[in-house]
């Protein structure tokens, strides 16, 4: 594990989940700073969203997670930050890929949308999946560019 920080965020929503993902990185090892919501009461996710990914985008974080009821409003939020590729994943091939092809720094999901399990599933396999940069850095390079 190369870089074990991570930060993390969820709305009222995503809170659930987030606190068994958060104890599941825990405990494999992860140092997870958390940086809300830390209730079920009602949040405005772009603001969690905004926190995670200003310190990813300075930085500070090489990857952060980002859940709420669909991960969809999350992502959106995060990704108007300069510097941050976010995704949506419900699936453990688009986490893989997303890593592999587009260098991702921030993995959204949703509680409503992914059980536990496959939740945890998605996190290991985005987490361990290195950049093949090569021809795919090229592209990252348009994008970062638009």
């Amino acid at each position: 594990m190369e870089n074990n920080n991570i930060i993390i965020g969820s709305d009222h929503a995503g809170f659930n989940l987030k606190e068994k993902i958060k104890k599941f990185l825990i405990d494999s090892k992860y140092n997870v700073v958390d940086v809300g919501t830390f209730s079920t009461d009602s949040v405005d996710y772009p603001i969690i969203a905004k926190k995670v990914a200003d310190k990813i985008a300075s930085n500070e974080y090489e990857k952060g997670i980002l859940i709420c009821g669909t991960g969809i409003g999350m992502c959106i939020a995060a990704n108007k930050i300069n510097g941050i590729r976010a995704v949506v994943c419900s699936d453990t091939t688009s986490a893989k890929f997303s890593r592999q092809h587009n260098n991702t720094n921030i993995l959204c999901f949703g509680e409503r949308i992914v059980g536990e399990y496959l939740a945890k599933d998605i996190c290991t396999i985005w987490l361990e999946t290195e950049f093949e940069a090569e021809r795919h850095q090229r592209r990252i390079n348009l994008i970062e560019n638009l």
